[in-house]
């Protein structure tokens, strides 16, 4: 036998009795035939073999003991033969020896040993595996994993030792909570109030998290949009319903002081140029909402901060002017940081003083919350059981309001020297908005006016003494009554429309949580009702009067009150559950909670002429900790809620401009654009190239970001370019060398280069970096924001010019008699010295096919495209011409020679040692997008670029597409003047994906 088979056939045999060996005798007498001869064995040999051998040997022998005519057969096959040893076998055989005698107590306590061996590791496991997972698949049963006594008897003492090891123990846990239950946290609210130390959470947050898509802004938690699809649906309530949103993440600044400081204070904030003022009459008597411009002091038209509203409360004596005011200014806030230190600029506060408003304690520390969980790990698997014996566990305290800021951040301040007293009233009440034709309806259904509590028999029962004094109260009793008469009236309106703009109305209500319908239904307005009601039409002619604008809610202590003495959840369904008669009223008696809101009218659409007061709707205002309990009674009186987008979709509607994407003049606007940008760059970055459009060839310059300061800048020198022509013309002194994207008259924008401008040699244009532009893009946005001479027009008498400017001269123009002025180049040269460098807010309707969106380009069509406009009813519009990529070469060059230093190795000392080099910026170029420094904007493609989209879809209200933007005013003006009466006000747009420009008339809407 081989050595390789030995190895095999010694690795077979080293597990065999090492206990059985072989005698001196027998190893001497190996050759004898008595053996392994050829004849048949002895009579005596086979007796030994029967009682002193085990089945084993018997088994492994018996080729040995056939007859001598049975060897002979399998001679062929098998051949023995004798070797040093031993006999061996042949190729398949093995090596055995016999031994002459065994000792039969040896030899028992071997195989016993064997034996022990072999139940020891049947019993043992030899796996990681369970006991009932060693069991056949079709013997298994679920519950065997938790009960023991579901498995086979003879596992039933293995599977309780495996259940006592620490490993396999389950955690202790309350045996009447849910699995549900047991993956929340232990404290729930102190979790709930760790989790928004860096964003702050609406009181609706929860309920919007289940149900929207939550995004994270302005240092807020906010739903950006349902998770159903519900785009037309949010239209339908907009238009014929009503849809709710939450508007609490809303800013409010508190002004008090005398009214004349207030005035003179926040007078060089505004002009009258672009509106109504602080010192408007409706809503200096506190009854009507305001709206306006805020700019920084003495700095308009320049230097922009913001659109806010403001509300003034109304006087207790309209004739005495000697009492102080308070002032109210709601803001988004992105404006808040800048608005809030210029008033205390102009009010001169400099004195932060200690704040009466209710700051919640501080959030516990990580120990605390370990000290409260183990408390709470001492009461696991006990049931809790209400007490009626006034024992009550002190509870951690829910965060209410802005709970999350510095407790030691100063909210007041006070000016010495004026006495106005500047508050952040952030966070500290509800603002929920309600738009649609049956938003009053919702409010008449949901809400109910308070009782009349005079407090005689319960005064003592009853927190709310705020509430038994004024019932008590002649006049408090009276105005409460004519508010419970007017808020009544509110159901016989078809839309809040009809009613004054910015009408305001206080009222006192119940809790709503006590009259809560069931279940939803849909609120239904009922004019036949009030179809002959005189005092209905005179609502809707005088309005509210102003002593019903009064509202308790002005009062920071009786807000405080009705906070803390809130009336939980529980309460009531225990209350409810305790009926005789289950699903009647529940009557609290004075005991209920009395809210103070203030309802205030938003007016909708205003501009243009068509589709007035759509989106109109109502502001509840509420103190804060009342918001879930007025926000599931809106819902379940048909209203349907949205988030962001809806709001970005209401703005869009109304042909507003949307706060704070659509404020360029902003500083707000200018980082809300920044941040835009970078995130559509990451995302652009993150596709192939062959997955993602190539923006150089397709003419566009800037697909993330709108460069409005560069724009205005070109159309200035563009201007100046074509005067200085004119005038070198006129006097005969030849034209001038004029670079060729500014020489291009305004009358002959159809001549343009087709090709973009390629680089310099030198590459200071390619090292750059689309970063490095779009870095030099946002900062030139900045320094437009804050000290530049970009502006947007604002003025209504220069809007109402230009809006009659831009129609067809064949239609009528609005008043001609109020110095409107004709279409003359005098008229355009005035506009343009008063504003050089400007923008104005645009409506864009497309007039055939397409659909906008933003940053699609406004381009000026040539005269050959109008002349086919007019005569070919199915041309769309012109084409651009693609453009060459001048910067694929240098992505070649700058990967050959990255492979050609990968390759010698050196790479890494390149690298290193080229810090600042052109490898560097050439690293930087990504392929579709322009590097370096943009060239001409408007002179870049084959039309000449107006201006920019920033709102823009296809519009479920016009049956087309629509756009919001802004243009350069300049530019607008020297389109006007080439365009003939006829085909006055018509662009192209081009969105930045497609070569396709399409026919759109612009408007200007006041």
């Amino acid at each position: 036998m081989s050595n390789a088979k030995e190895r095999k056939h010694a690795k077979k045999m080293r597990n065999q009795p090492s206990n059985v060996t072989l005698s001196s005798g027998f190893v001497d007498e190996r050759d004898g035939k008595h053996h392994f001869g050829v004849g048949k064995p002895s009579q005596s040999q086979k007796q030994e073999l029967h009682s002193g051998t085990s089945r084993q040997w018997q088994i492994k022998m018996s080729p040995r003991l056939f007859p001598e005519s049975d060897v002979n057969e399998q001679s062929s096959s098998k051949t023995m033969f004798k070797k040093k040893g031993g006999w061996k076998a042949g190729p398949e055989g093995t090596s055995q020896e016999i031994p002459k005698y065994i000792t039969a107590s040896t030899f028992a306590q071997a195989r016993a040993a064997e034996i022990s061996a072999m139940l020891r590791a049947v019993t043992q496991k030899s796996s990681n595996s369970l006991v009932f997972q060693t069991l056949p698949r079709h013997m298994r049963r679920r519950a065997m994993s938790h009960n023991v006594k579901r498995l086979p008897r003879r596992l039933q003492e293995m599977a309780k030792k495996e259940a006592e090891k620490a490993a396999h123990q389950k955690k202790e846990q309350s045996k009447n909570k849910c699995h549900k239950a047991r993956r929340c946290h232990i404290n729930r609210t102190l979790e709930f109030n760790r989790r928004q130390q860096k964003n702050i959470w609406l009181e609706t947050h929860i309920w919007h998290a289940k149900r929207f898509h939550m995004v994270k802004r302005w240092g807020y938690c906010l739903g950006e949009r349902p998770t159903a699809k519900s785009h037309r649906a949010c239209y339908r309530a907009m238009t014929d319903l009503c849809l709710l949103q939450d508007l609490s993440y809303y800013c409010c600044l508190e002004l008090k002081g005398k009214e004349e400081e207030i005035l003179k204070a926040l007078s060089q904030m505004c002009s009258i140029d672009t509106g109504l003022t602080f010192a408007a009459v409706h809503c200096l008597s506190g009854k009507r909402q305001g709206s306006l411009m805020l700019y920084r002091a003495n700095k308009y038209p320049r230097e922009m901060l913001g659109p806010v509203t403001f509300i003034w409360k109304s006087r207790k004596t309209p004739e005495d002017a000697s009492e102080d005011r308070q002032l109210w200014i709601w803001l988004h806030p992105t404006l808040k940081l800048a608005v809030l230190e210029e008033i205390k600029t102009t009010c001169r506060c400099s004195e932060p003083v200690r704040s009466s408003i209710c700051v919640p304690d501080p959030l516990l520390t990580p120990a605390q919350e370990d000290i409260q969980a183990g408390l709470a790990d001492d009461n696991i698997g006990k049931k809790r059981k209400r007490r009626d014996d006034g024992e009550s566990v002190r509870r951690a305290k829910k965060t209410v309001g802005d709970g999350t800021g510095d407790p030691c951040r100063p909210r007041v301040w006070l000016s010495p020297t004026t006495g106005i007293v500047v508050s952040d009233l952030t966070m500290e009440m509800n603002r929920f908005r309600l738009i649609g034709p049956l938003s009053h309806c919702i409010l008449t259904s949901a809400l109910r006016a308070a009782p009349v509590h005079t407090g005689e028999e319960d005064a003592e029962e009853t927190p709310h003494h705020w509430w038994t004094d004024t019932c008590r109260s002649s006049d408090g009793l009276s105005l409460h009554q004519r508010q419970e008469a007017v808020f009544q009236l509110l159901g016989g309106i078809s839309s809040p429309a009809e009613l004054p703009p910015g009408t305001i109305l206080g009222l006192t209500v119940r809790d709503p949580r006590v009259n809560l319908p069931p279940q939803r239904a849909r609120a239904l307005p009922d004019p036949e009702r009030y179809q002959e009601n005189e005092k209905v039409r005179q609502l809707l002619l005088e309005g509210v009067p102003v002593e019903c604008a009064h509202s308790f809610i002005w009062n920071q202590e009786i807000c405080r009150s009705v906070t803390e003495n809130k009336t939980l959840d529980q309460d009531l369904n225990r209350m409810r559950s305790e009926l005789l008669v289950p699903g009647s009223q529940l009557d609290l008696g004075a005991r209920e909670s009395k809210i103070p809101i203030l309802l205030i009218q938003q007016p909708g659409k205003v501009t243009g002429e068509d589709r007035l007061g759509w989106g109109s709707g109502w502001d509840v205002l509420l103190p804060k900790g009342w918001g879930m309990a007025f926000w599931i009674p809106f819902i379940y009186q048909g209203a349907r809620v949205g988030g962001l987008k809806e709001a970005t979709m209401h703005s869009q509607y109304r042909r507003s401009p949307n706060i704070p994407g659509d404020f360029p003049d902003c500083h707000a606007g200018v980082l809300f654009a920044e941040e835009q940008a970078k995130d559509l760059l990451e995302k652009y970055k993150r596709r192939p190239p062959a997955k993602r459009p190539n923006y150089v060839k397709l003419g566009t310059l800037a697909p993330f970001c709108c460069p409005w300061e560069q724009l205005t800048q070109d159309w200035e020198s563009r201007v100046q370019a074509q005067e200085t022509a004119q005038e070198t013309d006129s006097r005969q002194l030849g034209v001038p060398c004029v670079p060729k994207e500014i020489c291009q008259l305004s009358n002959e924008a159809g001549i343009a280069e087709n090709q973009p401008r390629k680089p310099e040699d030198t590459g200071c244009q390619v090292q750059a970096g689309t970063e490095v532009a779009l870095e030099r893009n946002a900062s030139e946005g900045h320094m437009a924001a804050t000290g530049s001479q970009l502006c947007v027009v604002r003025s209504r008498k220069l809007l109402k010019q230009l809006s009659s400017w831009c129609g067809p001269s064949s239609e009528v123009r609005r008043a001609p008699c109020r110095g409107q002025q004709e279409l003359t180049r005098k008229a355009c040269l005035s506009i343009r010295d008063d504003f050089p460098r400007a923008l104005v807010w645009v409506s864009l309707s497309l007039l055939r096919k397409g659909n906008p969106e933003p940053r699609t380009m406004i381009c000026v069509p040539s005269k050959e495209d109008l002349l086919q406009f007019g005569q070919d009813q199915s041309y769309h519009g012109p084409w651009e011409s693609r453009h060459s990529d001048p910067f694929k070469s240098l992505l070649v060059k700058a990967k050959e020679k990255k492979k050609r230093e990968k390759k010698n190795g050196e790479h890494r000392a390149s690298r290193g040692l080229a810090a600042g080099a052109p490898t560097a910026g050439q690293e930087a170029l990504t392929q579709g997008l322009w590097s370096g420094p943009l060239p001409g904007l408007t002179s870049h493609c084959s039309r000449v670029l107006l201006g920019f989209v920033t709102q823009g879809d296809f519009s479920m209200a016009a049956g087309c597409g629509e756009a919001l933007g802004f243009v350069s005013v300049t530019g607008l003006l020297e389109m006007l003047c080439s365009q003939s009466g006829a085909v006055r006000g018509l662009v192209l747009l081009r969105p930045p994906t497609s070569l396709q420009y399409r026919f759109a008339r612009i408007t200007i809407e006041v």
